[in-house]
């Protein structure tokens, strides 16, 4: 693998980084019940979350796809959102750096990380 292909790789992955800390950093900031402890944690936290997604957020998605009869895959973006608040509180009970009040908390911390990471993807990429 060329330096620089391997250069972009690491780099992809930092601002990735970035972007979803930020969205942790502001979804814990504006959201009652969605505490993360301060310092390194969001960066901790943003990690954590992030691992979880590409490891099982497919999985999940398919089997709430294929459990809803073919209406998970239709309203696909409902189906991520549902997802990712089913990750935020898998993140929750494995680690102590966050604390999210219950899942309707998680739906709506879901929603602001989802909207803060598509700016911040959206003003880093271009």
């Amino acid at each position: 693998m060329p330096v620089a292909v391997c250069y972009e790789a690491v780099v992809g992955i930092l601002v990735s980084l970035l972007v979803l800390s930020a969205s942790v950093w502001v979804a814990a900031a504006i959201v009652p019940g969605f505490d993360v402890r301060p310092g390194w944690a969001t960066v901790r936290v943003a990690a954590l979350f992030g691992v979880l997604q590409w490891a099982l957020g497919w999985l999940i998605f398919v089997l709430l796809g294929v459990g809803t009869l073919g209406l998970g895959f239709l309203f696909a973006f409902i189906t991520r959102w549902v997802v990712s608040a089913i990750l935020l509180k898998v993140a929750d009970s494995l680690s102590d750096s966050l604390q999210i009040r219950n899942f309707k908390v998680a739906l709506l911390g879901a929603l602001v990380m989802s909207a803060v990471g598509t700016l911040g993807q959206a003003l880093l990429r271009h």
